[in-house]
């Protein structure tokens, strides 16, 4: 892993960073912060959907990591650690802001439809890529808040539907009905989009 980059000219590692940052030392913990700030935004926006809330969960999420970085004890990586200190964060801002996880058989219809933008010229085989996860992450963005949070813990972070539900407070039947109902929607939303994207033409 290439991930311990060396902060202003010292050569400080990750390991060396995280027992500094457990005695205090301010710098240790900003080398660590700079280090995997845009990774937990990252995180916390996928599972949000909203820039500000993203910001505002990442700096929550370093707070708890300042609090609790002397609990550290290397079982698993550090990286790893923070991860899920940063997913329970966002988790238990949505349970504070009433969203909680959408019941099983709720079907919630996207808010407004997102603007299209009218593309000028021949297609770019190049840029396809780029668009189609542009509209895949449009998509993520407009489904209701609790098949988001299922359907970015499992294909997008990669958790097992035991862990989602422990961390969720469902069950795991829950989770998986959530998860089935969540790809079934963002295939509405996508084919929907696509459909919008060929009527402009």
């Amino acid at each position: 892993m290439t991930d311990a980059k060396r902060p202003r000219g010292n050569k400080l590692s990750e390991p060396e960073a995280i027992e500094r940052a457990k005695q205090g030392d301010a710098e240790a913990f900003e080398f660590l912060y700079n280090l995997h700030k845009r990774r937990v935004y990252s995180l916390c926006l996928r599972m949000t959907g909203n820039t500000a809330s993203a910001e505002d969960l990442t700096q929550e999420a370093f707070l708890q990591l300042f609090r609790k970085i002397s609990t550290f004890r290397g079982e698993s990586a550090f990286s790893t650690w923070l991860h899920r200190m940063a997913v329970n964060v966002v988790l238990m801002q949505l349970r504070k802001k009433n969203l909680p996880v959408v019941p099983i058989d709720e079907t919630t219809e996207g808010e407004e439809e997102g603007t299209i933008r009218k593309e000028l010229g021949a297609p770019d085989e190049r840029l396809a890529g780029s668009i189609d996860r542009l509209q895949l992450q449009r998509a993520v963005d407009e489904l209701p808040p609790g098949y988001r949070t299922i359907f970015v813990l499992h294909d997008v972070e990669g958790y097992e539907h035991n862990e989602i539900a422990t961390m969720v407070g469902c069950s795991i039947g829950n989770s998986k009905s959530q998860l089935h109902k969540a790809r079934i929607k963002l295939r509405d939303l996508l084919r929907v989009n696509r459909a919008e994207k060929a009527g402009k033409r």
